[in-house]
């Protein structure tokens, strides 16, 4: 009986990786509207920035994650993609707030 079981299991775990992967690819893309939201308000831009740089982050982040769960021969591309992603968002939103503080005078 567990020999059957073991036998069932390759196609079990692709299955789950399937669905894992089509939910981390829903999130992301969730998360990449949801972040367009803020933009129609009346906040500062700064703010609109803040709130558009994370979520599109974590939206990108997901869908990568979800990308190599499907695509598992590819996880090098995927995971330079993923931490080049999160370094250049980060750099990125530092300078942007760096260059939009008011300059002091000496």
């Amino acid at each position: 009986m567990s020999g059957a079981l073991l036998a069932d299991a390759p196609g079990v775990l692709a299955a789950l990786a399937q669905g894992a992967s089509a939910v981390l690819l829903g999130l992301g893309l969730l998360f990449w509207f949801a972040g367009s939201w803020p933009l129609l308000g009346r906040a500062s831009y700064l703010t609109k920035l803040h709130y558009l740089g994370i979520s599109d982050t974590l939206g990108s982040a997901l869908m990568l994650l979800g990308l190599l769960l499907r695509f598992q021969r590819e996880w090098p591309l995927l995971v330079l993609a993923l931490l080049s992603l999160v370094v250049w968002n980060t750099i990125f939103g530092y300078v942007l707030a760096a260059c939009s503080q008011p300059r002091r005078r000496s």
